[in-house]
């Protein structure tokens, strides 16, 4: 028995609305299929306002022909290039309103760097993923069945077309099944989460009336790594810290001046090293002090995580986490600090021997529950500071360098704190039991999600609950080439956003 099914198995009957709304799925398969392809054709690089502006069009009609009302783009107050597709299902004695979020903009694209016969914008089915030896084939015809373990290539097929169609049609077999929704349904598509969501305060700000709610549900991110469905209450989250270093004005024979002139790459190592001990913990001065302890049902929940780290560490082909005898789980459940990345002068077979002028370093920090991104990064300062450097934030001056033995330019970037809902909530519960009534086994709850999404935004200017529900595979190379979506997490995702839908 694999590390994913040695967990305690529990069985839990599958709702009677789970299974027409599977029914209806397996009996429209390829004009779902068909439909997805036809979206994801459309590229969704975000800043690319006519494609973007492309993309919200093809939602608004999807929605329209579903007979989804009041629909509209809402646009923030200082652009009209990045608009969030709105709608709206006003149900007959429902008390309670939940806003169904995804967004339709993606990542920026090298097409190059895409696996041989695989193209962005071009939909490919493959037989299974490239890590598995998939091969492309053609897109069956309707007298041939879909297997569900094939995936789709495209960008924005996982991050997060996929929660896009999955909340559409999850409403559209809904009606098309003879039920009916229990709560008022507004549905919302941003168009800059990949940017940040610079502007999705003001789009909040400016339609508060219109988005109220009782709770967002969150359509973004990957399933657990088990392959079981979670429920995500909280995500971490986000800032970073640039670092530069310097050493002589110009660069130096390493031969003629090696052990005499300061090496930039190695005065930035030594500082990076300074920033974590031989554990893996960072001991930068108060890093952990403002942590919110987890509850008692957040303890609960992460005793109860499937362990993946023996499946993650084969699949990712390492043997050691950083932090000793710590979880997977248990981790990104504490702020951290990684290093995005490094550069200092050439390597490979454009080295040469010579002592480089600067050397620079990108720093991620992710936040949870208590850290304040501004603050956090300070303690990153401070922490250069005491390790003797002079801080600035432009170019050393000539009468800096004279007078300081070591300088490093720091910039910091914006960034946005952690947030988190209560797992107690009577709304919570009732979600819980939802995504419980479309699988057999018992569902994940993670108290909070490895990445981030600004959605302390929600909390902030709505005063709104959010839970994440994610709905693609953990493989699914969001961000980065070969992006794919599973078709069974497709056909999961509609099943759970239709359970949400009909919410007991």
């Amino acid at each position: 028995m694999s590390v994913a099914t040695c967990f305690t198995h529990f069985l839990f009957a599958q709702s009677a609305e789970t299974i027409k709304i599977r029914q209806y799925r397996q009996a429209n398969e390829h004009q779902l299929i068909s439909d997805f392809v036809s979206f994801l054709s459309i590229p969704n690089i975000v800043g690319d306002s006519v494609n973007i502006r492309r993309n919200a069009d093809y939602i608004m009609q999807a929605m329209s022909v579903k007979g989804i009302q009041n629909i509209q783009l809402l646009y923030p107050t200082t652009t009209k290039s990045v608009p969030a597709v709105y709608g709206e299902i006003n149900t007959p004695g429902a008390t309670q309103t939940i806003i169904f979020y995804a967004h339709y903009d993606g990542q920026p694209v090298n097409a190059a760097q895409w696996a041989k016969g695989l193209s962005p914008f071009e939909p490919k089915l493959l037989t299974a993923s490239l890590d598995e030896n998939g091969t492309i084939i053609d897109f069956p015809t309707k007298e041939k069945a879909y297997d569900p373990q094939w995936r789709i290539y495209a960008r924005g097929a996982s991050d997060d077309k996929a929660g896009v169609m999955a909340i559409l049609n999850a409403y559209d077999a809904i009606i098309k099944t003879g039920m009916k929704p229990t709560v008022n349904i507004k549905f919302f598509f941003e168009g800059e989460e990949e940017a940040g969501s610079d502007h999705l305060f003001e789009i909040l700000q400016e339609y508060k009336s219109l988005l109220q709610s009782n709770l967002w549900v969150i359509c973004d991110g990957p399933v657990h790594q088990s392959g079981k469905k979670q429920v995500v209450f909280g995500v971490r989250g986000d800032a970073h810290v640039s670092v530069t270093v310097y050493g002589s004005k110009r660069p130096l024979h390493s031969g003629h001046y090696g052990n005499w002139a300061p090496n930039p790459a190695m005065l930035l190592s030594q500082l990076l090293s300074s920033m974590k001990d031989k554990n893996g913990k960072v001991t930068i001065k108060g890093f952990y002090d403002d942590v919110i302890p987890l509850t008692m049902s957040e303890k609960k929940a992460l005793k109860e995580v499937p362990p993946v780290d023996i499946q993650m560490k084969n699949e990712l082909g390492f043997t050691q986490q950083e932090i000793s005898n710590m979880s997977l789980a248990e981790s990104i459940n504490l702020p951290s600090l990684n290093i995005n990345g490094m550069n200092s002068a050439n390597v490979g077979k454009n080295a040469s021997n010579v002592i480089p002028t600067i050397a620079a370093a990108v720093l991620d920090l992710r936040l949870v529950v208590g850290n304040d991104w501004k603050r956090q990064q300070q303690k990153v300062v401070a922490h250069i500071k005491r390790q003797g450097y002079y801080v600035t934030v432009q170019e050393p001056t000539d009468e800096e360098r004279k007078k300081y033995a070591r300088i490093a330019k720091v910039n910091l970037s914006s960034g946005y704190n952690a947030q988190k809902t209560s797992m107690d909530l009577p709304i919570a519960k009732k979600v819980i039991v939802a995504v419980q009534s479309t699988v057999p086994d018992k569902v994940v709850l993670m108290p909070t999600l490895g990445g981030s999404l600004p959605l302390f935004v929600f909390e902030q200017y709505l005063k709104a609950k959010t839970i994440t529900i994610p709905v693609a595979n953990h493989d699914n190379n969001q961000h980065a080439e070969n992006e794919n979506i599973r078709l069974q997490n497709l056909w999961n995702g509609i099943e759970t956003m239709a359970a949400l839908m009909m919410i007991k």
